[in-house]
């Protein structure tokens, strides 16, 4: 997930959204409270705090998973539409073309690598990719049992696994009993994605798929970013 990111920019200007504002039932994203008390803590370092919101949106797609953009933003910012959120004293809004992709999701902490950073658990995927865990367009052989397995291991096992932070992993191709995975989402460019792949994407598959011999990480890791937000 980026950091912490430019706003927006913005045409209507509202007043600043109150807690009277909040409808209930609207909370379109949680907070957890160790996730609130990171943006609280990178809240207090900012000038004119009190007129400032968390932003949440979706940025795009980065493999199958949605990519996200946070950042602090005037609330007044705030535009008819948008899902304003208060909670504990902190105010979160998710502008409206973001709210459908956004519905049901959390914002929590997550402390891969001994670090802790801010991290999107969301149980929506973009609809063209949210099919299978086999790559679009690879010519797979389905019908073939061991690339069944295979599949079927990344769909129930390691993909809600890796999901809470915002990871996937997909069969490209198999060749033998060696297979090619394609990581993306948030294990794109992580510099614990070796690790993830080694001790838990390996593992899960090698207890289910015996006969495996090899797994084989063909991510352009160059080109992906770490998607967790680390106070600077």
């Amino acid at each position: 997930m980026a950091g912490m990111s430019a706003p927006r920019e913005t045409s209507d200007i509202l007043d600043p959204p109150t807690p009277a504002d909040v409808v209930p039932g609207a909370t379109v994203v949680t907070i957890t409270d160790r996730a609130g008390q990171i943006v609280s803590g990178a809240l207090a370092d900012e000038a004119d705090a009190d007129s400032l919101a968390l932003w949440l949106e979706v940025s795009g797609v980065r493999g199958r998973a949605y990519a996200y953009d946070l950042y602090f933003q005037a609330k007044s910012d705030a535009h008819p539409g948008d899902v304003v959120h208060v909670s504990d004293g902190l105010t979160l809004i998710v502008p409206e073309g973001s709210v459908d992709k956004l519905r049901g999701a959390k914002l929590d902490v997550s402390d891969e690598g001994g670090e802790s950073g801010l991290v999107v658990v969301n149980p929506n995927v973009p609809e063209v990719e949210a099919s299978s865990s086999a790559g679009a367009g690879s010519g797979l052989d389905l019908e073939d049992p061991f690339t069944l397995r295979v599949v079927n291991v990344l769909d129930e096992q390691v993909n809600p696994s890796i999901a809470s932070h915002g990871g996937r992993a997909d069969l490209v191709s198999v060749e033998d009993t060696t297979v090619y995975l394609r990581l993306s989402g948030g294990c794109q460019g992580c510099g614990m994605a070796k690790a993830t792949l080694s001790q838990g994407i390996e593992v899960m598959l090698r207890e289910a798929v015996p006969e495996l011999s090899a797994v084989i990480d063909v991510t352009d890791h160059a080109h992906g970013s770490n998607p967790y937000y680390e106070r600077a």
